[in-house]
């Protein structure tokens, strides 16, 4: 008795076929599976992406600041967390952080000099050392001068005595609004202020040209002003 098989029959080009397109479908999903990991690791950091943040939280003496990118002066302090010093300078009057220097050569460095247009600031923490108000009311006062000075649009000005460590220096102070800095002279170069204050555990120190002075009010209100903007919230 013949036996004939029910297995139907096929064609060799069927056969080819049904070989080619697992092959195909297995090839189109190892694409798609290196084009997924490509795309998660390929790098979208930059200098300065777009989600990049325009301040960062940085703790200096355990206190809390958030301060302006672009103000910040050395590119190795332009990052959040706790840091010993930080380093800014804003436009003045403006207070708004500097852009990106001017490229300066040797032709054209004699008509880059200009007058400072900024003020600077440094955050350092103090470490329980001497407060401003302290050396205002303690250490000055032996190196001053004994003459009186006359107060001038509410400002008052006394010289500190040449054979003192602030021989080159005077003492600027007024009430209302406060102010206390110290100046040098100007001479070769045009004298610098040095006005201090703390803030819990950081010490800010600005500097500005003397020449402010003839408007000290406003100079006075940008400190305080700047003071409570860069400072974080209270914990």
């Amino acid at each position: 008795m013949t036996v004939f098989s029910e297995a139907p029959f096929r064609s060799p080009r069927t056969r080819t076929r049904a070989h080619v397109v697992p092959i195909v479908l297995g090839g189109i999903a190892a694409a798609g599976a290196v084009t997924l990991v490509a795309y998660l690791l390929w790098p979208t950091w930059g200098p300065r992406g777009a989600n990049a943040p325009d301040k960062l939280p940085v703790s200096v003496g355990g206190t809390l600041f958030n301060l302006p990118v672009n103000a910040i002066r050395m590119k190795i302090q332009r990052h959040s967390g706790p840091q010993e010093r930080i380093d800014l300078d804003f436009l003045y009057p403006s207070l708004e952080p500097p852009g990106a220097p001017k490229h300066v050569t040797a032709d054209t460095v004699e008509a880059a000099v200009q007058s400072i247009d900024r003020i600077f600031l440094s955050i350092a923490a103090h470490h329980d050392a001497l407060s401003p108000e302290q050396r205002t009311a303690t250490i000055y006062p032996r190196y001053l001068d004994k003459a009186a000075a006359q107060p001038a649009d509410g400002l008052t000005m006394r010289m500190f005595r040449n054979d003192t460590p602030y021989g080159s220096e005077d003492l600027y102070s007024a009430a209302r609004p406060a102010l206390t800095a110290r100046c040098t002279r100007d001479g070769a170069t045009p004298g610098m202020c040095l006005s201090e204050r703390r803030v819990g555990g950081a010490d800010l120190t600005f500097r500005f040209p003397r020449s402010w002075l003839s408007q000290w009010h406003d100079v006075a209100d940008a400190m305080d002003r700047l003071t409570v903007q860069l400072r974080g919230p209270k914990g």
